[in-house]
């Protein structure tokens, strides 16, 4: 119900103007989620100016010495920035009043978070920001003269002002799917400033200010859905039928809140409006899901090309559909649009579900003769064997042939056979003096540590912000890579805070001189004949490392190790797990 979402939108808008007494990381939580969810949604809903406030807030919570230093410079160039628009204004007048037009002109500033969006894409100061506003020229008309008279305005204001011929942006000919109707032009104001100048009637206006409400307002009768009614239905049924994650959901719905609009033509010349960038395949589920699910191919223009080609504004699509075509996960790369890859993900789980209950059966008949039973043991151990994620891979593998019944009979045999030898609660030697470089000691390491009992836990910086010591960061937990360290103001920080807050831990630089710390290794691989003694070899005798405490099992064949060691640094337990994934019978080694 979209009454839920505006009751939801409102909710948050008071949540971010009552947050001063909340703890730092509660409201950076709250305003990265509002950054990354709330303000697109209220933008695809019309609600702009609530969307403006909700960007502008979560700035201040975000980024505050940024967005104070911005809101000084916007008050402090306010008087400057109203004289330009009242001359801007003055040299129009007299034309519009000439026509016996009906008008009203404003200046709008442009918002904290806009003007700091600008700055970014353009690597430019504030004061190299040319466009910080814009003016309005909203008119009164009646429904049947609304477009000729902003074309009329439009030629008044050309008169006077050179405009820049690719910022002409029509969306009363074809408004926004939000129901945004709007002409905007750039021109060349006094002083040479560019100026933006939005073109709208008294409806127009409202719409764009009140969004959803005014939309209905206007709509008369039986006349037809379109722009924001279309799209909210979509969103209905987006939300009915979304079986994955809330994350993936998340991510795929975001994809289409903030983009650009294409309009192509049905072969009927029915008028389909697209994100930049769609493809014949989006196109095909827009028109319904049983077209997209059965697509064979396309033609635009009346010519065929891949359903991953990218379609422009005016193409001309007719889809080829067969009852034998089916999604396949390539249609994951060539759609663009949330629909479409909602709709390609839920066909492919589906089918790869039937094809691993299929493959599980196999593998039960394969084991058994092989006298292995498929058992919650046996399957977590193949899990393991084969460098699987979960069951239903290992199962989906052997559906499709990708796991043979010669792969099946050699983990069959290193299941039954291998023989297990292992010393237990081996604790640490007496130090030796090492024979290691003085510098890789004694030298001053700069080391993260995390969370409120300043743990010393494994990590890697990551490749986005690539953060250095002394840099503000914080950790985030990720699944296959252990904790990644951003920057605070990492490009991606705002998008992790929002959506996986309980994965987020505070971190901090700290000086580890003559530092120690200890860390657990675990060691998984095929059991031996004399491998423990060669482990606490290494360690104990070749990199006189102290072992605290020893522990190892061996189930099936293969060994699972857990080896707690005291270490200077990390440099020197990354050289200690360095050598032990050299030896022979250790097939991983990982610090937990």
């Amino acid at each position: 119900d979209i009454r839920v979402i505006i009751i939801k939108i409102a909710d948050r808008y008071h949540n971010m103007l009552t947050m001063d007494s909340m703890p730092e990381h509660k409201q950076v939580k709250l305003a990265s989620e509002t950054l990354y969810i709330y303000a697109p949604l209220a933008h695809r809903i019309g609600l702009y100016n609530i969307k403006t406030q909700l960007e502008d807030l979560s700035l201040k919570y975000t980024e505050p010495e940024v967005y104070n230093d911005i809101a000084k410079r916007i008050e402090q160039t306010y008087e400057e920035q109203q004289k330009y628009i009242d001359n801007f204004s003055g040299i129009l007048k007299d034309s519009l009043n000439k026509e016996g037009l009906n008008y009203s002109i404003k200046g709008r500033m442009k918002s904290i978070y806009s003007i700091r969006r600008k700055m970014n894409l353009q690597n430019v100061t504030y004061d190299e920001i040319y466009d910080k506003f814009a003016i309005r020229i909203i008119y009164d008309s009646d429904a049947q003269n609304e477009k000729f008279i902003a074309w009329k305005i439009y030629s008044i204001v050309t008169d006077h002002f050179t405009p820049n011929p690719i910022r002409l942006r029509d969306w009363i000919s074809s408004p926004k799917s939000t129901g945004y109707e709007a002409l905007h032009i750039t021109v060349m104001g006094p002083e040479s400033r560019w100026v933006e100048v939005q073109i709208r009637s008294e409806r127009m206006h409202e719409i764009a200010e009140k969004g959803y409400a005014a939309h209905f307002k206007y709509k008369h009768g039986d006349q037809k859905e379109q722009g924001i009614e279309e799209w909210l239905n979509k969103l209905q049924e987006a939300l009915e039928t979304s079986n994955g994650s809330a994350v993936d959901f998340v991510e795929e719905f975001k994809l289409n809140l903030y983009s650009k609009e294409i309009f192509v033509f049905t072969p009927k010349g029915e008028l389909i409006s697209l994100p930049k960038g769609a493809t014949p395949l989006d196109f095909a589920f827009n028109i319904h899901t049983e077209v997209g699910m059965h697509t064979r191919g396309a033609k635009v223009n009346g010519k065929l090309v891949p359903l991953s080609t990218p379609l422009k504004s005016g193409d001309r699509l007719e889809v080829i559909t067969s009852e034998s075509a089916k999604p396949n996960q390539n249609w994951l790369e060539y759609a663009t649009t949330a629909r479409a890859r909602s709709k390609i993900r839920s066909s492919l789980r589906e089918e790869k579900k039937m094809v691993a209950n299929e493959g599980k059966e196999i593998l039960r008949r394969k084991l058994k003769s092989q006298k292995v039973s498929l058992s919650e043991d046996s399957i977590n151990k193949m899990v393991t064997y084969f460098k699987l994620q979960t069951s239903l891979d290992l199962f989906y593998r052997v559906g499709i042939g990708a796991i043979d019944n010669q792969k099946i009979k050699d983990f069959a045999s290193s299941y039954n056979n291998a023989f297990i030898s292992f010393f237990k609660n081996r604790m640490r030697k007496k130090p030796v003096p090492a024979n290691i470089d003085k510098e890789e000691i004694t030298s001053k390491y700069d080391m993260l540590v995390f969370g409120k009992e300043e743990e010393k836990l494994s990590y890697k910086l990551s490749q986005c912000c690539n953060p250095i010591p002394g840099d503000d960061v914080f950790g985030f937990v990720s699944v296959n890579e252990g904790i990644k360290v951003h920057k605070k103001n990492c490009p991606n920080a705002i998008s992790l805070q929002s959506n996986y807050a309980y994965r987020i831990i505070s971190a901090k630089w700290i000086d580890s001189t003559q530092e120690e710390f200890m860390a657990e290794i675990k060691l998984t691989g095929i059991d031996n004949l004399g491998l423990m003694n060669q482990i606490t070899a290494i360690i104990s005798d070749n990199l006189h490392v102290n072992m605290r405490n020893l522990n190892f099992d061996s189930d099936g064949g293969t060994f699972t190790g857990r080896i707690t060691v005291v270490v200077k640094n990390n440099a020197i337990l990354k050289k200690l797990i360095g050598i032990l994934k050299q030896v022979n019978g250790i097939e991983k080694v990982t610090r937990t």
